[in-house]
């Protein structure tokens, strides 16, 4: 427990609020003796670190949770105050509280189990997330919405021309910037956003693909497994961006399958892949525990 003093008083420091600062930049020495002697001379303690060199590419990246023990001088002065050590190695890099949830939008089309495991995970506070809206362009679970006490909206596509998708998009995106979310999660939504949504929403949007990709992108993937005869089905959470299913990924899983299952059996077993891979992959997110790496991801798990 850590202690101060004053005016001959013994005074127990606050050790309750805590801060998750993340940050890539160009790998080179003294970069986590300048982050832990910034937090040192703020009297922060470090709760866990993690860090990773890509040898490849010369990236540095690094997540680190810390508390404030010695005064808390609140996010914004953090943040002032990092900002020029920031600016001396160059890096990209966040500052969260801790203690706030992010608010997470999300948007499914009629199948709904993705959905489902989201907002039971929600409701058990095995996420620490709000959830501010749920997007659909069917009506088909208003009710399921309803029982969580989540506001429904039912955007429906009224044409194929490009400006009813621009209209569709546009109401889409006001109920995401709203309550300014921090993630929208395509939990089985099955239209494809336009580039201009995807440019809005990169690095806060992810989709789950139902297979193992890169393998089988787009339309039915199990139905193409099947034809391939594969051993193993799998689920892929990513990143959303303008190349279909080709964003970065934040976590796979796979079960196996055999010769005898229909494309059918085989689309029953992912949904319970595709629950598990996407759960993964939004809390390292609202955790802060992605870091994106060019086309690929550093998730420190």
């Amino acid at each position: 427990m850590n202690y101060g003093s004053k005016k001959g008083v013994t005074q127990v420091m606050s050790t309750e609020h805590s801060f998750i600062l993340k940050l890539s930049c160009a790998d080179r020495p003294g970069i986590v003796h300048a982050v832990s002697g910034f937090l040192f001379e703020r009297g922060s303690n470090i709760l866990d670190s993690a860090q990773f060199g890509d040898s490849h590419t010369g990236e540095f990246f690094m997540r680190v949770h810390f508390q404030q023990v010695g005064g808390d001088p609140g996010l914004d002065a953090l943040r002032m105050s990092f900002a020029t050590l920031a600016e001396q190695f160059g890096m990209k890099w966040e500052l969260h509280d801790a203690s706030v949830r992010p608010r997470v939008v999300i948007m499914v089309s009629k199948i709904g189990h993705c959905l489902n495991d989201l907002l039971f995970r929600y409701r058990t506070g095995q996420l620490g997330i709000e959830i501010p809206a749920i997007i659909s362009n069917h009506k088909e679970f208003y009710q399921l919405a309803a029982s969580y006490d989540i506001p429904f909206h039912h955007f429906p596509l009224t044409g194929s021309t490009p400006d009813a998708k621009a209209a569709q998009e546009a109401r889409v995106l006001e109920v995401i910037e709203e309550p300014q979310a921090d993630l929208v999660v395509l939990a089985r939504y099955m239209q494809i956003l336009s580039p201009q949504l995807c440019d809005r929403l990169a690095g806060r949007a992810m989709n789950i693909h139902h297979s193992f990709l890169p393998s089988f992108k787009g339309a039915k993937p199990y139905y193409q497994a099947h034809e391939r005869g594969v051993k193993l089905i799998g689920a892929t959470a990513h990143y959303v961006t303008t190349d279909l299913d080709e964003g970065p990924i934040i976590e796979q899983e796979v079960e196996r399958v055999d010769h005898s299952m229909t494309p059918e059996q085989l689309t029953a077993i992912g949904r319970d892949v595709e629950c598990v891979t996407l759960a993964r992959a939004v809390k390292w997110h609202v955790e802060h525990r992605v870091v994106l790496n060019g086309s690929k991801t550093v998730v420190f798990r």
